[in-house]
């Protein structure tokens, strides 16, 4: 017979143990062993933001030391050609296949997240993302693209939006006196991933290269095994709260003084209202002028400062000789980790500010800061001042974090705690579009200035001003964001019946049945330090690289 213990759990219940009912939380149970849990996953799938660094030794798998250029073929044609090397464009669309498929399976399947709990989503994402780093290895060591797209893009990429959404609902239920800071903190993780990946895959690249290989296959393997390990520990270490679980002594804020709903609009509804589509628009903006920028961060530096990062201000780009170029593309690759860094940072800075300011004000904040600072770019290129100029684009990649990790605590204050984890799955699919607006944009609006003759170091200024008008339509969308009307509200017994459904028991009671607010006690202390160890060696090699721009 079904018993709720003291804490909520089930016994008896013949359960295996990937399902919701063994992560429940028992009695004396620390919630600060969640975030590094969430950490040990989000920083294993956030390679996906360091994946260029496969690019140019992919570029060159069979020419080895130089590219063996494809006859002219369509991309059709590349995809099982196993005589001559890829082009970096066509590796490049690995980058919008993990936003495209991880959008659309947070959105697939995110209800399904909330019945099966975060372990059983965090073990299936671990699968797919590792199997599929296995996969693409088969395709490199075959040189059959394809292969590598399904392996590391589609499947992986499956593996990115179970992962990613997989701790969301559970950190907010954990937090909900701290909901921007704890998502924030398992989010900022996503951010971090390519601190970490990015210096680690060019290690193993340099182990395994020989004179006959590039050494990448066997790096994709390395690390798929690596990662898996890393997040099984985080899906295994997930726990959810007992049905009714709240800390002691924290009450809800009251509706009349902030936008935070005390009611549950059901999964079914939600895409029903004008706030989700408002903040989806909002989401899509804010993304869309980071994400342009991070994919062209290394060569904007360089076509904009040119000789001025080596001493050499008189130096247009084209001017460069060979030896110099390759030096101010080492001196823009630590540009590029000095935006991950801020990105990492403002996922969890601007997601707890927001607790103190609100969700709606922390991107009036994002949306404000952000068309002053994109305006004023070209100003800062022109002065030729690299300082301003990376501070600048710092602070806005920052705030392209924090509106990620910020979101899910909006939806939350919106739609309530029942359902926001399979919310926010759906709304990713504003990612997904952001991952096709940025990139187009900055990119075309790139060619077709160079094609006019323009500059190289005024490339770049017209493309600030179209993203300063993405980040006023955003600011509009923030503005018209209201309380969800109260039609779309769930009942009290419509709640209490799903409530009770969940904790398998006909009444549902509240309290904090022995779990307190926790501290880091030696166990928590253990497993941060778990994963803030190899967090603090991808910040030393960021700033290790970083600090010879200035």
């Amino acid at each position: 017979m079904t018993t709720i213990e003291s804490a909520g759990t089930i016994s008896g219940a013949g359960t295996g143990f990937l399902d919701r009912e063994r992560t429940i939380a028992k009695t004396g149970f620390n919630r600060w062993l969640v975030p590094p849990a969430a950490l040990c996953i989000h920083l294993c799938i956030g390679m996906a933001y360091g994946f260029s660094v496969f690019w140019l030794p992919l570029s060159r798998a069979i020419g080895i030391t130089a590219p063996k250029a494809c006859p002219d073929m369509s991309l059709w044609q590349e995809l099982f050609t196993t005589t001559c090397d890829w082009k970096v464009a066509s590796l490049g669309w690995m980058f919008t296949l993990f936003f495209v498929v991880l959008g659309v399976s947070a959105a697939l399947w995110g209800g399904w997240l909330e019945r099966a709990g975060p372990r059983k989503a965090g073990f299936v994402a671990a699968l797919c993302w590792c199997g599929g780093l296995i996969l693409g290895a088969i395709g490199i060591y075959l040189h059959q693209l394809w292969i590598m797209w399904l392996g590391s893009g589609v499947i992986g990429g499956i593996g990115l939006g179970l992962g990613y959404i997989s701790p969301v609902s559970t950190l907010i239920k954990w937090f909900p006196d701290r909901r921007g800071m704890a998502t924030g903190m398992a989010i900022m993780g996503f951010g971090g991933g390519a601190m970490i990946g990015a210096p680690f895959a060019n290690l193993l690249i340099n182990h395994f290269k020989t004179s006959t290989d590039v050494g990448v296959w066997q790096s994709f393997v390395v690390m798929g095994v690596v990662y898996f390990v890393f997040m099984i520990i985080g899906a295994f270490a997930y726990r959810v709260t007992p049905v009714g679980w709240k800390p002691d002594g924290w009450t809800p804020p009251s509706e009349k003084k902030t936008m935070i709903s005390e009611h549950h609009v059901h999964l079914d509804n939600a895409h029903k209202t004008p706030q989700f589509w408002l903040i989806w628009w909002v989401l899509c903006l804010n993304v869309s002028a980071g994400i342009g920028v991070i994919g062209m961060a290394s060569p904007m530096l360089q076509e904009i400062f040119a000789g001025k990062l080596i001493g050499h201000p008189e130096l247009a780009f084209g001017q460069l000789s060979v030896e110099q170029k390759t030096v101010i593309a080492g001196i823009a690759a630590g540009f590029a980790g000095l935006l991950s860094l801020f990105n990492i940072g403002g996922r969890f800075v601007w997601a707890s500010l927001s607790d103190y300011i609100g969700r709606k004000n922390t991107y009036y904040t994002f949306f404000i800061l952000g068309i002053v600072l994109y305006a004023l770019a070209p100003t800062f290129a022109a002065m030729g001042s690299k300082l301003l100029f990376v501070l600048g684009f710092g602070i806005i990649l920052s705030m392209y974090g924090g509106g990620f990790s910020t979101v899910p605590a909006y939806l939350a204050d919106m739609f309530g705690t029942q359902f926001v984890g399979a919310i926010h799955g759906r709304l990713l699919t504003a990612w997904s579009t952001a991952g096709i607006i940025g990139p187009v944009v900055v990119n075309y609006i790139r060619e077709f200035q160079l094609a006019a003759g323009v500059p190289r170091d005024q490339l770049y200024n017209t493309t600030m001003y179209i993203l300063c008008a993405m980040l006023i339509a955003g600011m509009i969308c923030n503005y018209l964001v209201k309380p969800v009307a109260s039609k779309w509200y769930m009942s009290e017994a419509e709640v209490a019946k799903l409530q009770a459904a969940n904790a398998g028991a006909a009444v549902v009671q509240t309290g904090s049945f022995g779990i307190g607010t926790g501290g880091l006690d030696v166990k928590a202390a253990m497993f941060w330090l778990f994963v803030g160890i190899p967090l603090a060696w991808g910040v030393y090699k960021t700033l290790e690289s970083a600090v010879k721009i200035l």
